[in-house]
């Protein structure tokens, strides 16, 4: 069984000798490889759609680990019971998606050492969510695959954090610019990646403003007067967007 790199790189963020929770497991790969790679002891596949859910059941079955990964039905963090896991992964949704998960099932964190997120949109709501409920960012991490651009985030309890907080969100003047980094920046870039971005990193953020332009196109063609206040926003937004690109250090060949 072959690991996409996506799941490859979050199986790499997994403690050794973690008892794991995956959450909207699907198939069941990454908890099927953690166990089979002796990374963790035990783990629960926790899906609530019935055909990802026999899919989860069927892979478990064939690798011979029924008897150390529990295939559960349940929406969210409902599957675990409080201080039964020390790792929880939840990859493949939107970032609302996740923090929502998360919130709802705040009562089983309290044991929960890292969180693993994969969120495929909405990374800044994450990091939002992570920020007001004291988790701290330890690793943010950037990759292409099929075509695809995925953000994996890492985080623990704030307080077995070294790092705080306002040091990790600390607003940062770019070097050869007027601009501040605020923490609403620093959010939506990623306070880890932003400094040290790679091309994937810039490739991501020229799509956005690609993105940015044909919706001010589009705007653009609307005489009514909201449309004027919508194109200004949008001009200043890809304008700032384009100088930080432009401020930011690049990977030298």
């Amino acid at each position: 069984m072959k690991l996409s790199q996506r799941l490859q790189y979050i199986l790499e963020q997994i403690p050794d000798g973690s008892r794991l929770a995956d959450i909207g497991s699907d198939h069941g790969l990454l908890p099927v490889a953690a166990v089979r790679s002796g990374r963790v002891p035990q783990a629960v596949a926790g899906e609530v759609n019935d055909g990802p859910l026999r899919a989860a059941q069927k892979q478990v079955a064939e690798a011979g680990l029924a008897d150390r990964i529990t295939v559960r039905k349940g929406d969210g963090l409902a599957v675990i019971k409080a201080h039964e896991v020390d790792v929880i992964t939840i990859a493949g949704m939107g970032g609302a998606l996740i923090a929502s998960i998360l919130d709802q099932g705040k009562d089983k964190l309290a044991s929960v050492k890292q969180l693993v997120l994969q969120p495929n949109v909405g990374e800044d709501i994450l990091r939002r969510w992570l920020i007001e409920h004291q988790w701290v960012l330890t690793g943010e991490h950037i990759m292409e695959e099929d075509g695809k651009i995925y953000e994996v985030l890492t985080a623990i309890p704030a307080s077995e954090s070294p790092l705080k907080q306002d040091e990790l969100y600390r607003p940062w003047e770019l070097p050869g610019s007027s601009l501040v980094l605020t923490r609403d920046w620093l959010m939506q870039l990623g306070p880890v990646l932003v400094k040290k971005p790679n091309d994937i990193f810039f490739r991501k953020w020229q799509l956005e403003i690609r993105k940015l332009q044909d919706v001010l196109a589009q705007v653009s063609r609307s005489e009514q007067e909201s449309a004027q206040h919508k194109q200004e926003q949008l001009r200043i937004q890809i304008e700032q967007l384009e100088e930080v690109l432009a401020c930011l250090p690049k990977d030298k060949p």
